[in-house]
């Protein structure tokens, strides 16, 4: 059985209303403009950065929480009911802790912009309790699992303790900008980067990826052992970086590499399975930015090898960041966008017939070229002026990425408006054939 036949059959009871996932959707599409519009103010510090407040970490934030965290959590709320076979228990929860999370992360960013406590410290607060009721909303949906499809829940449960980890050491970085308590502040920076990248967005990347390119390519389901081998190893990579760092032992950061390659090579060789038996050949714009994005991934644990190597690459922290953010995330969750947006208004679409309106009918794909163009234009430029620690090349990609995420946006406005539109038009038709039965009687 498809996974996509499994979804269409059993979950329609469990959708939550389309407002919901997509406040979450169209808010990362309109923070993925203000993280490149921000890092253009901020391109002649790229390449040599290495922490502290300006344009260049409020970029950053605007992409890990902006775009990266509301597409994750947008995409969980909606689709791990689906994995547990349990519908959330209440919906107000998750209005509200969009109304923390968007304008704490607007405030966060606009604080760490300009330097400014009062504006970081509220921003990180709201954030804060924003994603703890994510955390709580989700462990309460895990908690009633099935168990249909454990290994996406166990990476699920691994993601939500990263959460807790990145938040909380996010909380303490953001006080020591203005008191100053912590010893190791760039160390523990980086401990915070990766708990958030590799950690919390990785593990959900990795358990909902189980489900979701399966579904895309129309093949069978993933057998679970390769799931639980990779939620191991990435488990024991995370494990040993955060000792590594924690106690400075930085032997074990080899370690985690190690683990960290293994894990990606167990992840990509089970996407590949499905592609191999999948039952549709051309996968379309959507699959070069994800396919793009697994390379992108080993290409950024290469770099932390080589940065624990010694080996000399010019600004190579800045290189890792880049190629982590920009390079791997973002390229696979717009990939991913691209695919469950259109796919979960088809079904919210669907008519008085039952039958879900065609994905092709919600698609326009002249924004997507042009997002796509634009993307691996802005990488390729951005990495470039990062190594060579050439600004104009940083702002060039800037420009680039900018216009791509307007693509992007517009791609995803025509989505919203279209899912309105059939919205109406089955309430007008719903409304016509009640007042023709009255009309009767």
């Amino acid at each position: 059985m498809s996974m996509a036949a499994g979804f269409l059959g059993g979950a329609k009871d469990r959708l939550l209303p389309a407002s919901i996932p997509f406040r979450f959707f169209l808010s990362a599409a309109a923070f993925h403009i203000l993280a490149w519009a921000v890092l253009f103010m901020g391109a002649d510090q790229v390449a040599g950065f290495s922490g502290g407040t300006g344009p260049v970490l409020a970029a950053i934030h605007l992409a890990t929480l902006g775009v990266f965290s509301m597409t994750a959590i947008g995409a969980s709320y909606q689709l791990f009911p689906v994995v547990t076979g349990r519908a959330l228990a209440r919906t107000w929860p998750v209005r509200l802790s969009f109304w923390f999370l968007l304008p704490g992360i607007i405030l966060l960013a606009y604080g760490m912009g300009l330097g400014t406590s009062l504006f970081m410290q509220t921003g990180a607060v709201l954030v804060t309790v924003g994603l703890v009721m994510f955390a709580f909303v989700m462990a309460g949906n895990l908690s009633r699992a099935a168990g249909s499809m454990p290994v996406v829940a166990a990476h699920g449960w691994a993601a939500l303790v990263a959460l807790i980890m990145f938040a909380g050491l996010g909380l303490a970085l953001i006080w020591d900008f203005e008191v100053g308590f912590l010893a190791d502040h760039s160390g523990l920076a980086i401990l915070h980067m990766i708990m958030a990248s590799f950690g919390f967005m990785g593990l959900l990347v990795g358990g909902l990826s189980l489900i979701l390119i399966p579904m895309f390519v129309l093949t069978r389901s993933l057998g679970n052992r390769p799931g639980w081998v990779q939620l191991a190893l990435a488990g024991l990579a995370l494990v040993c970086f955060s000792i590594a760092n924690l106690m400075e032992i930085p032997a074990l950061n080899w370690l985690a590499v190690l683990a960290g390659l293994i894990t990606a090579g167990t992840y990509i060789w089970q996407m590949r399975k499905a592609q191999a038996a999948s039952m549709r050949k051309r996968l379309g714009l959507s699959f070069i930015l994800i396919r793009s994005s697994w390379g992108l991934l080993i290409l950024t644990l290469v770099i932390g090898g080589v940065i624990q190597a010694g080996l000399p690459i010019p600004n190579a922290p800045a290189l890792f960041g880049f190629a982590l953010l920009a390079g791997w995330l973002l390229t696979f969750l717009t990939g991913v966008l691209q695919r469950i947006m259109p796919f979960l208004a088809s079904m919210h679409a669907s008519g008085m017939s039952g039958l879900p309106m065609l994905m092709s009918e919600l698609v326009v794909e002249t924004p997507l070229k042009i997002h796509a163009y634009s993307h691996f234009a802005a990488l390729a430029l951005v990495g470039a002026g990062i190594v060579l620690d050439m600004t104009v090349l940083v702002q060039l990609g800037a420009v680039s990425g900018t216009i791509g995420a307007l693509a992007f946006l517009a791609f995803a406005l025509n989505v919203v408006l279209k899912l309105r539109a059939s919205q109406q038009g089955n309430r007008d038709i719903k409304r016509g054939k009640r007042q023709s039965s009255r009309a009767r009687k």
